[in-house]
């Protein structure tokens, strides 16, 4: 049996593979770094692992975000780390090296004497490029990288109306799940149109699946599908909680795009998330999601989910009601049934008796689309048998 599948075996299990597409993946391209509301205020700063680069976003004195590379310009220790506020300037915890926050170093212990002829100016942080878009922080390695507009414009009419800076993230809301699988499974999982249907028949049947429109879009992956008519009916009754956006008869739906090569977006009637798949090894990611809501009062939220509550407790179930509760399949959880079956096909990659299966012609062309992105990007550093 011939397969569809564009990649190799070893594009989701050799770490060699997993290390080219470090450097020419995800080194070259813009990375998630956080929400606009995480650098609020002058002062603040984040570190994100873009690729093999570290990289340093600050909130200057101007209100300005700056990006460098998180290392001092005298042995390359990493400057900060995590995330935090009230930076005055930049200091290497090694031999204080210290660097203000535009970047040029001002200061140095004993530089009369152990660097007589340093140039200080020549020893700036080295830049990133850093920039805003649809209420997000992104950043890039290459400070003369494309553009923020010219890598995400044309995929601005293939999204939601959502106004994602009005939206508020609840405390303590961020979900972060430790995944033994490739990114890619995890990717191809998100934009497999075919499984809809089946893993999530008791999960996401509030949506019409036979009517979702998809496709690519350059490099990233664009999705929308219409609510049913089931739930459309009386959407105000029937959402989960308050809408966060004013939906016409025309447009209403779901926008659930992958940027490239690994953001997912939710854009949904009562909610948008943000899906962030961060490789870890050839065999484990971490997704973190974080969601945003209508900014409204607790009392909104208590009545539209008491209004809601008959509606959601017929339509939600588990794949399988023989499972308890607790396994993934039994749990009525779209995100666990995704998790566990991903998980399940990266055991199987190491078998010697695995092979591709055929692929479907539609419903998971994406996941084709996707491989032969990645493989255009890594065939020809790959060592070819």
């Amino acid at each position: 049996m011939n397969s569809n599948n564009i990649l190799p075996v070893e594009a989701y299990v050799d770490p060699d593979f997993f290390a080219l597409e470090q450097q020419h993946i995800f080194s070259n391209t813009w990375a998630f770094a956080g929400l606009v509301e995480d650098l609020a205020k002058p002062g603040d700063y984040l570190t994100v692992q873009a690729g093999l680069n570290n990289l340093l976003i600050i909130k200057d004195d101007n209100a300005d975000l700056v990006a460098y590379h998180n290392m001092c310009r005298h042995r390359g220790t990493a400057l900060l780390a995590g995330k935090g506020e009230h930076l005055k300037k930049i200091t290497c915890p090694y031999h204080d090296w210290t660097y203000h926050l535009s970047g040029e170093l001002i200061a140095l212990p004993k530089a009369r004497n152990e660097f007589p002829d340093i140039r200080k100016d020549c020893l700036s942080l080295k830049s990133a490029n850093v920039g805003v878009w649809r209420g997000m922080i992104w950043v890039h390695p290459d400070p003369n990288s494309i553009s923020l507009q010219d890598w995400f414009g044309p995929m601005e009419k293939e999204l939601g109306p959502h106004k994602v800076e009005s939206l508020i993230e609840f405390k303590d809301s961020v979900v972060i799940e430790e995944i033994n699988a490739n990114w890619k499974v995890i990717v191809e999982n998100y934009i497999d149109h075919y499984h809809l249907a089946q893993l999530h028949a008791g999960t996401l049947n509030m949506y019409n699946h036979k009517k979702a429109q998809f496709g690519f879009v350059g490099k990233h992956f664009k999705f929308w599908e219409p609510l049913t008519d089931e739930y459309q009916r009386n959407l105000l009754q029937n959402a989960a909680s308050p809408l966060v956006y004013q939906a016409s008869q025309q447009n209403i739906g779901v926008w659930v795009p992958m940027l490239f090569p690994g953001i997912g977006l939710a854009e949904l009637e009562s909610s948008w998330s943000v899906f962030h798949i961060i490789p870890i090894s050839p065999s484990k990611s971490r997704v973190i999601v974080r969601t945003k809501m209508k900014d409204c009062g607790a009392l909104d939220y208590f009545k539209q989910s008491v209004s809601s509550a008959g509606f959601w407790g017929k339509k939600i179930k588990p794949k399988n009601s023989s499972y308890d509760q607790r396994h993934p399949l039994g749990s009525a959880d779209f995100l666990q049934e995704d998790i566990y079956i991903c998980e399940q096909l990266q055991r199987s990659f190491t078998s010697p008796q695995f092979e591709f299966g055929p692929s479907a012609s539609l419903g998971e062309q994406p996941v084709r689309q996707h491989q032969q992105l990645v493989w255009n990007i890594i065939k020809p550093y790959w060592k070819l048998n």
